[in-house]
């Protein structure tokens, strides 16, 4: 890719670039997370516009974005997350490339470790204790990379400087975590091109739990007509695979739901290979992660990774963990993972016709199209026969209404971790180290609580929207078709659907 205005846009979202885009003229490469190298990022930041209104709009929203996290936010400053994502090497085990070659960006990688580590501790100033405390799993866990004969002592005395730094950060870190209003309205407003007002967003989701709940109420009574449904939800989660069966049935219910999505026609394309594995140490609060075959790789497997062992591995966490890969709510991951959700989609970013759609990603979009896919399959008829289909969709709904409820609660002051935990907990039916992680990962990635719920929604509002404008034309192949040939539009730019679908 040659286009200098998208360059400047990845280098400042280089993991991002290299393996959500594909661009592996990044590999072996570290982003310069300093204040100098981010200050220099910024001002690259610009050029001319694009032809296309919907590419300049988003072009121009992908800048605000990085200027407001960057500049006015600087999340540089007080997120470990970015620099534990700087230095993952997860993405070098994909075969996107020879053997050869990705070992050699994995070395290059490694050697950047401690300027990358040094970078880190001198810039990390302004983390909360409690998110230091909650990243330090995911910083202990890059030490799997270590293991390798690859490995340096320069490398391993790196790692144990940022983990060290971090100890150090929980310990006399300011006790508040808290982002602010105002902030976090900013942060959510540039990323989706849209203003985000939080009470009325708030508002919003509270009227989807609500709406959600009582779906999952008449599911429930139709696995059992007489019993509650915290108590059915409760039976049927504690039905799961353990950890040494998970894949095999993930792998399973890749198949099946490949299958029955391109039997349905929901999605314009439906070829390629989708592997099942494991995910990373250096990522434990991650229940399952799709990484698809990027736009500019070659053709080659994408990956749909579950966790068998979760952020911990004793025996009753590790129980409690693997509820949430229960024979109920284990079709709908692989619904959201695979297909028709973001393995599809990421077949459909290969063939995205310009450069922007290719390579400019927004969360709310990307994980608002995976959730909206869940209610889909149940709509369509995904395994109509068994109504516990039907209660994993309208239960792992309630996970998303519930992380948008604490993202807001925890950073605006209204809502203690512990409040967090609780709620995911009596609201969404996670149990010990699950509702543990939820309330971490809403504490550590603001962001993400706002992608699930608010996108699910925009693409249903626009559903709505498109059934009215397009009367009896309208079809569900054509909307969808239409909505991912603009790649992972922020929400605030999906209307372009009703001008050129």
């Amino acid at each position: 890719m040659t286009d200098g205005r998208l360059r400047a846009i990845c280098d400042l979202t280089v993991p991002s670039a290299r393996e959500m885009a594909g661009l592996h003229e990044y590999d072996g490469i570290v982003q310069d997370l300093s204040a100098e190298g981010v200050k220099r990022g910024l001002a690259a930041l610009g050029g001319a516009p694009y032809a296309d209104p919907h590419d300049e709009a988003q072009a121009s929203a992908a800048e605000e974005a990085l200027r407001v996290r960057f500049a006015e936010l600087e999340v540089h400053r007080a997120a470990p997350l970015l620099h534990i994502q700087n230095l993952d090497l997860a993405c070098y085990d994909r075969a996107y490339a020879l053997v050869e070659d990705r070992r050699a960006a994995r070395r290059a990688h490694l050697r950047a470790w401690p300027d990358a580590v040094d970078v880190a501790v001198r810039t990390l100033d302004l983390v909360p204790a409690p998110v230091a405390e909650a990243m330090l799993p995911a910083a202990r866990g890059l030490g799997f990379f270590l293991t390798r004969d690859d490995a340096s002592d320069a490398s391993r005395t790196a790692h144990a400087r940022l983990v060290a730094h971090l100890e150090s950060l929980a310990e006399r870190g300011a006790p508040s975590a808290v982002l602010g209003g105002d902030a976090l309205a900013r942060l959510i407003s540039s990323a989706e091109a849209c203003a985000i007002d939080l009470d009325d967003l708030a508002a919003q989701g509270e009227a989807e739990r609500d709406r959600v709940r009582a779906l999952l109420e008449e599911a429930c009574r139709r696995v059992d007509p007489d019993a509650p449904a915290a108590e059915t939800v409760r039976i049927l989660l504690a039905d799961h695979p353990d950890g040494h069966d998970l894949v095999a049935e993930a792998r399973a219910l890749t198949e099946e739901v490949i299958t029955w999505t391109a039997e349905r026609g929901l999605v314009p394309y439906t070829g390629g290979e989708c592997l099942v594995g494991t995910t990373p140490p250096s990522q434990p609060l991650e229940v399952a992660t799709m990484t698809t075959a990027a736009p500019y790789e070659p053709e080659g497997p994408s990956w749909f990774r579950v966790n068998p062992s979760g952020p911990s591995a004793s025996p009753r966490d590790q129980e409690a963990w693997l509820s949430v890969y229960s024979r109920t709510t284990l079709p709908n991951i692989a619904v959201h993972e695979v297909a028709p959700g973001h393995f599809s989609h990421g077949m459909a970013r290969r063939r995205a016709p310009t450069d922007v759609r290719r390579v400019l990603l927004s969360e709310g979009f990307t994980e608002g199209w995976a959730h909206y896919c869940e209610e889909l399959a149940v709509e369509e008829g995904f395994r109509a026969h068994d109504p516990r289909v039907a209660v994993g969709a309208y239960r792992d709904a309630l996970w998303r209404v519930t992380r948008l409820a604490c993202a807001i609660g925890l950073h605006t002051g209204a809502m203690s971790a512990e409040e967090a935990e609780h709620r995911f907990s009596e609201d969404a039916f996670l149990d010990g180290p699950a509702a543990r992680g939820a309330a971490r990962r809403s504490l550590l990635d603001p962001a993400s609580g706002f992608a699930y719920t608010p996108g699910k929604l925009a693409i249903r509002g626009l559903r709505d929207k498109a059934r009215d404008m397009w009367g009896p034309e309208f079809s569900l192949p054509r909307f969808h078709s239409a909505l991912l040939d603009l790649g992972a539009p922020p929400l605030g730019l999906l209307e372009t659907v009703l001008e050129r679908g």
